[in-house]
């Protein structure tokens, strides 16, 4: 695995840019299409919003300003074309977001890409009930298993804030999963 310090001097040199964005790629590809898929739901959606997450980290590789880690910079990223990718979905089915990710939650059993089993589908709806912010850091502490102070990083938020929707958002899924198997 490549230096991610290496690897961003490559990515601002001109010379070496498009190898290491293909390097870029290969390393962060997998990772942030799973978390963008947790937030967009469908495969095919989240194959489009990670292509323009690509672009926009393509476009915008030289104002990193190396703050954070490059992969915080790229979750970031990649979380906001999500949620502005839902919102505009949302908005033009005169929905509210809660209600567009609840009705493309109870698809997912119909989804070939989904290989999840009952327990796992009703997993999802009860996320998909949580609102946005605790989706995401219960998608992020749970699935992607990031330390509080990465997800601080890309949230730019407080650790005292995703522990309280992290808190949350566990209390209401529980609830949710024993209405649900009750």
């Amino acid at each position: 695995m490549i230096d991610e310090a290496i690897l961003i001097e490559q990515l601002i040199n001109v010379q070496t840019r498009e190898k290491a964005f293909r390097e870029l790629i290969s390393i962060y590809k997998e990772r942030l299409y799973w978390h963008v898929r947790k937030i967009v739901i469908s495969h095919d959606d989240a194959d489009d919003v990670l292509q323009n997450t690509f672009i926009k980290i393509f476009k915008n590789i030289e104002s990193f300003n190396q703050d954070s880690k490059l992969f915080s910079w790229m979750y970031r990223i990649a979380t906001n074309e999500s949620i502005t990718f839902i919102n505009k979905r949302a908005k033009k089915r005169n929905l509210d977001i809660t209600d567009y990710q609840q009705e493309i939650s109870s698809t997912l059993a119909d989804d070939e890409f989904f290989t999840g089993d009952e327990i796992q589908i009703i997993l999802q709806k009860a996320i998909a009930t949580l609102p946005q912010k605790q989706q995401l850091v219960f998608n992020m502490k749970y699935f992607d298993e990031l330390k509080y102070n990465e997800i601080s990083e890309i949230l730019e938020t407080s650790v005292g804030a995703l522990k309280a929707s992290y808190f949350h958002a566990v209390k209401k899924i529980e609830n949710y999963i024993k209405e649900e198997t009750n």
